[in-house]
């Protein structure tokens, strides 16, 4: 592979502004990919799997090119040049990498890779936290995995097609696709592509969704006339889900406390062609007493760590704090107690996370299911998803009844 300076330059000024600003490495990498129009697939591609790549793997290579924060351009030169030597990739004649110790990067990496924190480019606190929650063995083999890149998993919009004729329209439009066992919407990309450009995705035909998150609007066994809450929509991928599995019949009552979140789920819910959804700002306590006693259905996907889903936001591990942690828990036991009250006598309610820890998880039902508001509620069952096991994100979903 050959360098191209101005592709180096824009991963560069993005590394910068997500590490030295807090930027979101998501949104960032937008941003770079609108800078030249005549940057063709490849060159797009170049630019967001490097800059990800050094995302991910920042605190390894800051270790090998002997660097600390705040990086300056210089230091940021030097991480690339590390990416760069362990790629395989030759180093221009450029004047940012005169004097590449390139054998001592590779003997560098050979001798901090025995090193799990270290290895997995990961936070002490965070490594610590794994290895209490999950054991060792567990611990070791997730993280590996999160640090792999996730495949592209699209779900069927089964109100507009089906699973077959979406891969053959794909297929048409020379993108292939293949059939994940256990899940009945989903279709995996065999190759990267920008299926947003598509004219499946402008029709509505599918939306973008990892093939773990797919099982929970299933989990929550919804039927058409009911009336369901889904009561942390965001922008909404579990929504659609529902819609579609209810096939548009019924009520579903979107809620979140940002409204611009919502704004996008109605967007979407239009390109769907989904209109059995009414949306709810949680702005005071009122929106939702007023649903008490009144759901068949409740999800709860619940605000997280997002331990699950590293591979997708590998700039998360340097944004989390333990505080967070800490906070996040409190949080998710105030959702449980106060959402679940809307659920009916007789109706179900579904907790889900895109994490890994169980005292974000089993141990937040345990915690409700022993409380005053969860003696009403019987756990039915629940699912732990491993990305090192499912080869998918890590997911946790657990299905409640309550009693008549």
């Amino acid at each position: 592979m050959r360098l191209h300076r101005n592709l180096c330059f824009a991963v560069i000024d993005g590394l910068t502004l997500i590490f030295n600003e807090g930027k979101y490495a998501d949104k960032v990498i937008q941003q770079l990919l609108k800078r030249d129009k005549r940057w063709g697939a490849r060159d797009r591609a170049f630019v967001a799997e490097t800059t990800y790549d050094i995302v991910r793997w920042k605190r390894l290579y800051a270790e090998i090119a002997e660097v600390k924060e705040p990086f300056d351009r210089d230091n940021l030169w030097r991480m690339f040049a590390v990416w760069a030597t362990l790629k395989g990739i030759k180093l221009p004649d450029w004047k940012y990498f005169e004097s590449t110790p390139t054998r001592k990067i590779k003997g560098r990496f050979d001798e901090l890779s025995k090193i799990r924190k270290l290895r997995e480019s990961i936070p002490d606190w965070i490594d610590n936290v794994g290895l209490e929650e999950l054991g060792e063995a567990k611990w070791t083999k997730e993280i590996a995995k999160q640090n792999e890149q996730a495949d592209v998993i699209l779900r069927t919009n089964t109100l507009k097609t089906t699973k077959e004729k979406l891969q053959n329209i794909l297929h048409d439009q020379g993108i292939e696709t293949e059939f994940i066992k256990g899940h009945d919407s989903a279709l995996k990309l065999t190759e990267r592509a920008n299926v947003f450009v598509t004219d499946a995705f402008k029709n509505g035909l599918f939306e973008v969704q990892d093939a773990s998150s797919q099982l929970v609007a299933d989990f929550l066994d919804v039927k058409p006339g009911m009336k369901v809450v889904d009561t942390c929509a965001g922008a909404g991928g579990k929504t659609l889900h529902i819609a579609s599995l209810m096939e548009n019949k019924g009520q579903i009552v979107a809620m979140d406390i940002y409204e611009s979140k919502l704004k996008k789920l109605k967007i979407r819910a239009r390109r769907n062609g989904v209109h059995n959804v009414e949306l709810k700002v949680i702005d005071s306590t009122k929106p939702i007493k007023k649903l008490y006693n009144k759901a068949d259905r409740v999800l709860i996907d619940a605000p997280c760590s997002g331990l699950g889903v590293l591979r997708r936001n590998p700039d998360a591990k340097w944004k989390l704090e333990p505080e967070f942690l800490d906070r996040i828990r409190v949080t998710q036991q105030d959702v449980l107690q106060q959402y679940s009250r809307m659920v009916k006598p007789q109706g179900k309610l579904v907790y889900a996370t895109c994490s890994v820890l169980p005292s974000e998880n089993q141990n937040q039902v345990e915690t409700f299911l022993k409380s005053e508001a969860g003696t009403d509620f019987s756990l039915i069952k629940d699912k732990k998803i491993f990305a090192h096991t499912s080869g998918f994100d890590g997911f946790y979903m657990a299905l409640l009844e309550r009693k008549g």
